[in-house]
């Protein structure tokens, strides 16, 4: 009878355990608080020459495992650090991976946009794979077919979620959801949709990386106030630009939400000296400055419910239902 007993393994022993990269620390433990989790243990070092050094502080052998870690600046130690964790995590014999990504960097560079040039994206996706992930959760992908670059199951969430109670107590009298560009239409239009209100288009020419001029405004924008929704901000050019241009169409107020807050180069002087009202972001990535402008939605909880579901084998989508 004993014998018997030992293969029917008891889930409550089980489990699963979070670990978190150094990349977001604060977002892991608000997460490991939601979920009533302790966060694992993990020593991450770096040796005199920059490489990384990681050990596992506890037995992971037959659990499900969460990684926790942003991929965003230093992109470069942040994605390495997540693939030794993970590395670590598959020869101590953890059950399963699960990458839990906030922000997934190299994302922009999806596609041959011009002769001689990477799919980083794509490159990516594979040391995911090889490192040993099993699965991977991330929010708001700059472009959405990237899911497809993976052979293994992605979790895309959608961010304007997070946004759409804190619109609601702005009680804006004439709001109209606009995108920033045309890639970013099918995201603004599935906000507008949820939120009942008419779109607009800001059509925009980039003449190369990091720099745009804005062309023209489809749609009516007058007296109106525009809720602009974007995946991400990052030197705030576009945005700043989008808002000059609405605001010279009659626009009364110009609000930008934006899941990754990138904010890199001079983009805090771009919103604190342009013409854009408020940017409402979340915390898939860690502030480095400050402007009275910006407002920060914590996504932990999103994350948290995302991972229970996931362990659980409940359904994500039905979230966004």
């Amino acid at each position: 009878m004993t014998l018997l007993n030992l293969g029917q393994e008891d889930e409550r022993m089980r489990g699963y355990k979070i670990f978190s990269g150094s990349a977001c620390t604060d977002f892991s433990v608000e997460v490991c608080k939601t979920l009533d989790v302790p966060l694992s243990k993990a020593e991450i070092k770096r040796f005199s020459d920059g490489e990384i050094n990681v050990q596992i502080a506890e037995s992971v052998r037959g659990r499900d495992v969460f990684i926790i870690q942003s991929t965003g600046a230093p992109s470069n130690d942040n994605l390495m650090e997540l693939l030794i964790m993970t590395d670590a995590l598959r020869r101590s014999s953890a059950s399963s991976i699960t990458a839990v990504v906030p922000y997934f960097g190299y994302a922009r560079q999806d596609r041959k946009a011009a002769p001689r040039v990477p799919i980083t994206a794509r490159l990516v996706a594979d040391m995911f794979e090889k490192a040993g992930v099993d699965r991977v959760v991330t929010i708001d992908l700059h472009a959405g077919q990237i899911q497809g670059f993976f052979d293994i199951p992605v979790d895309n969430l959608y961010g304007s979620i997070i946004f759409q109670e804190y619109i609601s107590t702005k009680n804006l009298a004439n709001p109209v959801i606009a995108s920033p560009d045309i890639g970013g239409v099918a995201r603004a239009r599935y906000f507008a949709e949820k939120l009942g209100l008419e779109m607009v288009i800001v059509d925009k020419r980039r003449e190369k990386a990091n720099e745009s001029e804005v062309m023209n405004i489809i749609g009516d924008v007058e007296g109106k106030d525009v809720i602009m929704i974007d995946d991400m901000v990052d030197t705030a050019g576009t945005m700043v630009k989008a808002a000059s241009a609405l605001k010279k169409r009659g626009a009364n107020s110009v609000m930008a939400c934006a899941t990754h807050a990138v904010l890199s180069g001079n983009a805090y002087d771009n919103i604190n000296n342009g013409e854009l009202d408020e940017l409402v972001v979340s915390n898939t990535l860690v502030l480095r400055g400050h402007s009275d402008k910006i407002k920060v939605i914590s996504v932990a909880p999103l994350f948290a419910e995302v991972i229970r579901r996931v362990y659980h084998n409940e359904s994500v989508n039905s979230l966004f239902s």
